[in-house]
């Protein structure tokens, strides 16, 4: 069940969808205080169940983004089952899904019924493609995405293999643009009454997502590339050698990089004609970089990342997941929040960002269901037992 106080207390949300990009968005509306009913096939439920790591039989993938939400096992081709699942459609405000596209109509459920049945029923959809242009019908996973949509060539170093951003972005950012869109769409339909389709594409998201290489391409005519721990468009905004391992630095503006070559003891680099201005310090960026880690390979990287923040220059480690969930402003910042699951036992998994004044962001969660763990109370409630 839902955190209960949250913005969205009140709206109630059908989640047909598996796996991460559909779960990943009703996770969210569940955090923001939504009641999620997951409606599962029965037998063997959303095939994440079934991905590890496990902890005492449990999907910990599968907890992480079902937590807070309600069970319901329906076989929409079975006619008993169809009725239930009509009668849950009957309270909820929202239906989300991540079918191939043409599944729902298959079905009988797509949006022109449901429409036309549920006028005030707000439909979201997620899928690879979306559903029009000559991929809609097509099959996507994350990593197809980050590949099609471009963002893999822009990862990594010059001359390396192509890499995968190291998560899975191209579920994660259609998750994202889901939740917006829904949370829009309820806007709407409490201004006007008129529930919409919300209609989402991983494609999409990712070009979305690469607005700067977007831009880049189209103004210089250029094809970006991988450029390691580089930022395209400023300098220095990079990872730079210390004496013990990587740091670090972004000088965002000319302000900055004064205060950075003071820092650093090389004021000089403040007046070189080199570099007076970003667009003179990206020309010169191997030059730059050459100077800086001349100095920086002198000292360790506490001992600069003490100094620099002393001069207020925006810099830091490059920290393992390790390093970086024991950080103390994930920690003040409740990042980390525990499920108290019934197999499993207390597992930790990632808090909460969305953090709203006049709302509770509690330090435990409920657990993911169990399949179907849900039935009896929901078919109580709907008047069916």
């Amino acid at each position: 069940m839902s955190i209960g106080n949250g913005p969205l207390s009140g709206i109630t949300v059908v989640d047909l969808s598996r796996i991460l990009a559909g779960p990943y968005c009703t996770m969210l509306m569940a955090e923001l205080g939504a009641r999620v009913i997951k409606v599962e096939p029965p037998d063997k439920g959303d095939d994440a169940r079934h991905y590890g790591p496990f902890v005492g039989g449990s999907s910990t993938y599968f907890m992480s983004v079902n937590r807070g939400k309600e069970s319901i096992a329906l076989d929409l081709k079975d006619p008993t089952d169809r009725a239930t699942f009509e009668k849950l459609l009957g309270i909820a405000d929202v239906v989300v899904e991540n079918f191939r596209p043409g599944t729902m109509e298959k079905l009988g459920y797509g949006w022109d019924f449901l429409h036309e049945r549920y006028p005030r029923l707000i439909y979201a959809a997620a899928s690879g493609f979306g559903h029009t242009g000559p991929y809609a019908s097509y099959p996507a996973y994350d990593m197809v995405v980050q590949g099609l949509g471009g963002i893999m060539s822009v990862t990594g170093y010059p001359g390396m293999k192509p890499a995968r951003v190291g998560m899975s972005i191209g579920d994660i950012g259609a998750g994202l643009y889901t939740s917006i869109a829904v949370n829009a769409a309820l806007y709407h339909r409490l201004n006007t009454g008129e529930a919409t389709k919300v209609d989402i594409g991983m494609l999409d998201c990712q070009v979305a997502l690469l607005e700067n290489a977007v831009m880049r391409f189209f103004a210089t005519g250029e094809v970006p590339g991988p450029m390691g721990a580089r930022h395209p468009t400023i300098t220095p905004f990079a990872a730079f050698q210390t004496a013990d391992g990587s740091l670090i630095i972004a000088a965002g503006n000319d302000g900055l990089f004064v205060k950075l070559a003071s820092a650093l003891d090389l004021p000089g680099l403040a007046t070189d004609p080199r570099y007076l201005t970003n667009d003179l310090r990206m020309r010169n960026e191997a030059e730059l970089t050459k100077d800086m880690e001349a100095v920086l390979l002198t000292h360790d990287r506490a001992y600069w990342i003490a100094k620099l923040e002393a001069a207020g220059i925006p810099c830091g480690p490059i920290n393992t997941i390790s390093d970086a969930v024991d950080h103390p402003q994930v920690a003040a910042r409740n990042m980390l929040v525990t499920i108290n699951d019934p197999v499993a036992g207390v597992v930790t998994v990632a808090g909460n960002p969305l953090k709203i004044s006049g709302f509770d962001d509690p330090t435990t969660r409920q657990p993911a269901p169990a399949l179907d763990a849900d039935r009896a109370r929901i078919l109580k409630e709907l008047g069916l037992e």
